[in-house]
């Protein structure tokens, strides 16, 4: 039986500071504290210094968001991330022994893309803020997601954007559309894919579940993201943007539900298995 779990976080923030790897810590930290788990993390900085995990290594992988542009540009970590993807369903289509994965924001969208699941291009303005997520009829029945309403809210910080989903290819892959961008009834532009289930170890999300308030109140307070929001948004729409952090229905609910359950299930599948 298996006794110690070793999670790898993928670091795609390319050095730039953040608050996502820090909430990432605490709450793979907080996990690995559960009675009946034990186990450690290790980081591995993709972008900055072309690290990445051995999967034979490691029984659940976390990959980041991060700046800049998802789209392909010849860096030397793009290919060795793509194989690295590709490495981690082959391996879970031939072995017992599952490798779990959880994609945030950029590593989703450079996910989707490389497995043609939908269109990524740069977004009319930056998404930024806390945001209402729409279920699909998929994510109604989605288990990560049990204890959130329909309509969820979530921190959303985004350039990009998957949109136009490939039904061939998804269907063909054999994953599931989870949730979709807020509905915008006077704005006519395609409906960002927020969530999909990759497969049945591996599932990723285009909003940043692991964001808590603390940290997105410190983010917001910083002049050139409350003039970006408010310039974009307005002053009220921001004022209620804070509201929201502390509310208990909002972000703290998200991060209390969305990765939790995905470790909890991962560790009750690794653990299971002689």
């Amino acid at each position: 039986m298996k006794e110690n779990i070793k999670i790898a976080i993928l670091d795609m923030y390319n050095g730039f500071t953040n608050e996502g790897m820090r909430c990432i810590k605490m709450i793979c930290g907080e996990f690995l504290t559960q009675e009946g788990i034990k186990g450690n993390y290790d980081i591995f900085d993709v972008r900055k210094k072309n690290e990445i995990p051995k999967i034979e290594d490691y029984d659940i992988f976390i990959s980041t968001g991060g700046p800049g542009n998802p789209l392909p540009e010849g860096h030397n970590w793009e290919d060795k991330y793509s194989h690295f993807l590709d490495q981690i369903f082959e391996h879970n289509r031939l072995n017992e022994n599952k490798k779990f994965m959880f994609l945030i924001c950029h590593s989703f969208q450079v996910a989707s893309n490389h497995l043609q699941l939908g269109y990524l291009c740069k977004r009319h303005s930056t998404s930024f803020g806390v945001m209402p997520i729409h279920r699909t009829s998929d994510g109604e029945t989605e288990p990560f997601f049990n204890g959130l309403p329909d309509i969820f809210h979530a921190v959303d910080s985004r350039d990009y954007q998957i949109i136009l989903p490939n039904w061939q290819k998804i269907n063909n892959f054999g994953a599931k559309v989870l949730c979709l961008e807020k509905v915008r009834e006077y704005v006519p532009l395609e409906r960002a894919i927020m969530s999909i289930r990759f497969s049945e170890e591996v599932i990723g999300t285009q909003f940043h579940p692991e964001a808590d308030a603390i940290g997105m109140l410190r983010y917001f307070k910083q002049e050139e993201k409350m003039i970006a929001v408010i310039s974009e948004h307005g002053s009220d729409k921001y004022e209620q943007m804070i509201d929201h952090l502390d509310d208990p229905d909002k972000i703290k609910l998200t991060e209390s539900i969305i990765i939790p359950s995905f470790l909890n299930h991962a560790a009750e599948q690794i653990l299971a298995i002689a």
